[in-house]
């Protein structure tokens, strides 16, 4: 017997059932957009300040990356409960709770005084920030079909970008020269959240996330719903568990070390480093939704599955984060930061795809997988920060480590190759 099979992919009610106009389900998607890039831009406020922030605390590179370490763990931690909750309690009242308790953490963070304090806030910022992906990724498989989730997957995860590159220029405007002024970027950013949840509320009802049989979808065969733990012990739950975790690690040591690679590493100004990291993310914002057009153009030109359209996609991103590999070589000028474009391109476009994968694994898990994939990565991935710092606080240079991050997400090429097992598919 097999461990995997073929179910129905249930939608929400949508438009057909609810009296929404057919582009709803997108305007929606836009809406998960904004809740990535509120969640990004509270995560990226401490990678912008993180020079004045190190010098104002005395901290070392060590214990920068030991508040990363942290922000990861907990992050790992909320994985796994919200993404059980997810699929228990109804996302509609989960999510918005979950991002006032970000939102709150990002604020307290700005009050702060001291490591101590600044840890703790990091801490809880990342348990509640989890919280978003399995809500949203609840979101998008009850709203949209199978073709279309790549799309929207990259819709949603695009935010990210759009959070990270809009940080920097309300840092520039709020970071006076007066020591402590990066604290109320900290403060203002937290606020924008609040905004979010009444668009929530004015924009849904409790029942259009419902779910409803799909009219393109063929309904599930009985007793084909398989258990947790029979997709756990499988191939291809964990050829997605080691796709992302290169796939996080590339992005993640990015968006983290950036700005000290650029204004430590390559002696660029504080206000120049800021103004790049808003480029680099519209970069990466634009890797992210070409992967989901890339992805829609190979299904209906070619007639790929969307399974193998997601692999190709996913290949494509890691040649292009395989640049990494002439940073050694590249002193401050436009072929550093060009090459620095194409790899924040690559590194995001992976993202849409694992999750498509992780939807592709069971129509009644999603939430759980969802938080038990980011538990493992984070957990794994973490303490790569405070290698990282140790490793720059004994040889003085970023390259090294940017380099190998860089060639990180073809770990899921390989996986996927050897481990996704069409034969652990039954049709329906």
């Amino acid at each position: 017997m097999t461990l995997l099979h073929k179910t129905a992919k249930p939608v929400g009610a949508g438009p057909e059932s609810s009296g929404r106009s057919a582009a709803w389900k997108w305007w929606i998607t836009g809406l998960l957009l904004l809740a990535t890039m509120i969640n990004y831009m509270d995560r990226v406020t401490l990678a912008g300040a993180s020079v004045r922030v190190t010098s104002e605390l005395g901290l070392s590179e060590l214990q920068y990356g030991n508040l990363e370490l942290a922000f990861g763990w907990a992050f790992a931690a909320g994985s796994l409960v919200f993404g059980f909750l997810a699929d228990r309690l109804r996302v509609y009242y989960l999510y918005p709770a979950v991002l006032v308790g970000w939102s709150l953490m990002g604020i307290a963070a700005g009050w702060s005084h001291g490591f101590e304090g600044l840890l703790l806030c990091r801490t809880l910022l990342g348990f509640f920030e989890a919280g978003h992906w399995p809500c949203a990724l609840k979101t998008t498989f009850a709203l949209l079909n199978e073709k279309d989730r790549t799309m929207g997957n990259s819709v949603l995860q695009s935010g990210a970008s759009l959070g990270a590159i809009i940080t920097p220029q309300i840092m520039k405007l709020l970071m006076t020269e007066q020591p402590g002024s990066w604290r109320t970027t900290f403060i203002a950013v937290g606020a924008v959240g609040f905004l979010w949840v009444i668009l929530w509320f004015f924009c849904l009802r409790p029942r259009d996330l419902e779910k409803l049989p799909a009219p393109d979808e063929k309904p599930a065969a009985k007793g084909a719903t398989v258990g947790l733990g029979a997709i756990l012990v499988s191939g291809r739950f964990w050829a997605v568990a080691l796709l992302i975790m290169g796939a996080q690690t590339v992005w993640h040591i990015y968006r983290v070390w950036l700005m000290k690679f650029l204004a430590t590493g390559r002696g660029y100004e504080e206000r120049a480093a800021l103004d790049f990291n808003s480029v680099y993310f519209v970069a990466t914002d634009v890797g992210c939704l070409v992967a989901g057009a890339v992805s829609l153009w190979l299904i209906r030109r070619y007639s790929s599955s969307a399974h193998d359209a997601r692999r190709t996609v996913y290949t494509g991103a890691c040649m292009l984060t395989s640049l990494s590999v002439l940073l050694p070589w590249l002193d401050k000028g436009w072929p550093l930061l060009a090459t620095l474009l194409l790899i924040g391109a690559g590194a995001l476009a992976l993202f849409p795809c694992y999750y498509s994968f992780v939807q592709e694994l069971s129509p009644s898990h999603v939430g759980r997988l969802t938080g038990l994939l980011s538990l493992w990565v984070w957990g794994v991935t973490s303490p790569l920060h405070s290698v990282f710092g140790l490793l720059i606080d004994r040889t003085h240079s970023y390259d090294a480590g940017l380099l190998l991050a860089g060639l990180a997400p073809w770990l899921g090429v390989f996986a996927m190759k050897f481990l996704w097992r069409k034969d652990e598919v039954i049709p329906a």
